[in-house]
């Protein structure tokens, strides 16, 4: 028998450090009440994209629905900010869940550091000279050298972010693929990189790490002088973004393909 979900009456309010953002989490503390994210079936986070995805790294574990509002700068993963009808349109939002990607990056000193991203794993040179890589997809070499500012493997989520500005594909949510894109290539110059399953399990090993040396980033965790990172969608971990009906993330990462 279908059982409805229960409706929302319980939100707890996040703000990021902008005073519009500090101050809206006030005025609507007062209107709505004060809840401890702990006890809250929403957390309602207030400020720009970055902020966003704070939120959801804090809550990677408790797999609480998050609800943005913009109250930052681009706000591509924030809902319009209106303090009026909160709790109807949180119990009318659609739903994105969303898997992370798993990022295993071992360093010079032979450290192990592990990290989750939302948005995509990037590998960037530390220096003025170019980076040279050797990626493998599932145990198997595909590219033997790769001489660039570095390279990136992004989800569809974050398949609107770094992965766009460095001229890689916007990947529909539903599409079960990952981004793989090279930043700034210098040879092969004309390589625009690859969609991969999202079950891929991508490794770089990076080539005269002495010499050139590479730091490994996941969204805002970096790891130095790296020797190799793999990277691989982590299934057992799922988050859910709420959207306001009408206005899923699905609908503008399509609607961000059309954009001038």
């Amino acid at each position: 028998m279908f059982e409805p979900k229960p409706m929302v009456t319980r939100v707890a309010f996040a703000a990021s450090d902008r005073p519009e953002a500090i101050e809206a989490m006030g005025r609507l503390s007062e209107r709505y009440g004060k809840v401890a994210e702990a006890d809250a079936q929403v957390v309602v986070a207030l400020g720009g994209d970055g902020f966003m995805l704070e939120t959801l790294h804090r809550h990677m574990d408790t797999g609480k629905p998050i609800y943005g509002m913009n109250r930052g700068s681009v706000g591509f993963l924030m809902n319009e900010y209106a303090e009026e009808g909160l709790l109807e349109r949180i119990n009318a939002a659609e739903r994105a869940l969303i898997h992370p990607l798993l990022m295993t990056a071992t360093d010079v000193e032979r450290r192990v550091h592990r990290a989750h991203a939302i948005n995509e794993v990037s590998l960037l040179r530390q220096t003025r000279q170019t980076a040279k890589l050797r990626i493998s997809i599932d145990g198997t070499v595909r590219m033997n050298e790769l001489s660039c500012d570095g390279a990136l493997v992004a989800t569809p989520a974050g398949s609107t972010a770094y992965n766009l500005s460095a001229h890689g594909p916007i990947i529909p949510l539903q599409a079960r693929v990952l981004a793989l894109t090279p930043i700034s290539a210098f040879r092969p110059r004309r390589w625009r990189g690859a969609l991969l399953p999202h079950t891929a399990k991508v490794k770089f090993d990076i080539l005269e790490a002495d010499k050139r040396p590479v730091s490994a980033v996941a969204d805002n965790f970096e790891a130095r002088e790296v020797l190799c990172v793999e990277v691989a969608e982590d299934r057992d971990v799922a988050m859910t973004m709420l959207f306001d009906a009408g206005h899923s993330l699905e609908e503008r990462v399509l609607a961000e393909q059309f954009s001038a």
